[in-house]
């Protein structure tokens, strides 16, 4: 029985990160798409500190707009499953049919963005190439800021924090080098 527990809290930090996950990666593949190109302005408006940029040129309105409809739309489609799968609502231990989808998927996206752009904003600062590797904190910045955002509307216990932090810091190295490897990103890592 615990082997089971085990798995569907790893399933259920998949499923309630998922959402936030994907808010993350859509600015990538945003970026690429041309009928979107008019709304590559950079988020912060070219303005400066110290000096330098505060967010830099990849971070866009275009990526906030498309990460944030993009966890909006995965929210809806998990409470849609949610309300169609017994087995599903078996392993969520939430009420997904009662969730706010706008406000959920809101927090979700937002917070992964924004917890991204607080490292870019570091990154700038410390003199850091835009796209160049900073471990830990390309991995764990969009987690710490979707757990923050989600709070706010939602509480999970700690192991399922902790297992949300674990499972999406493996997934982001994997997600960015498909990204590489599809030719969407320069760097592997």
């Amino acid at each position: 029985m615990i082997y089971w527990n085990m798995w569907t809290r790893i399933l259920f930090a998949l499923w309630f990160f998922l959402p936030a996950g994907l808010s993350n990666t859509t600015p990538v593949f945003a970026a690429k798409m041309p009928f979107l190109k008019k709304f590559s302005y950079p988020a912060d408006f070219y303005k400066k500190l110290n000096g330098k940029r505060i967010l830099g040129d990849h971070k866009t309105i275009r990526g906030f707009i498309v990460g944030i409809l993009t966890a909006i739309m995965i929210t809806a489609l998990e409470k849609q499953i949610y309300l169609n799968s017994e087995w599903v609502r078996g392993i969520v231990p939430l009420n997904y049919g009662s969730f706010d989808v706008l406000l959920f998927g809101f927090l979700s996206g937002a917070g992964a963005l924004l917890g991204d752009s607080v490292k870019s904003f570091f990154k700038r600062q410390l003199e850091i190439k835009p796209g160049k590797a900073w471990i830990p904190f390309d991995q764990i910045d969009y987690i710490i800021g979707g757990i923050l955002f989600t709070l706010l509307y939602v509480r999970l216990d700690a192991i399922e924090y902790l297992l949300i932090f674990i499972i999406w810091a493996i997934l982001h190295p994997l997600s960015t080098i498909t990204g590489y490897l599809l030719k969407l990103k320069s760097e592997p890592i």
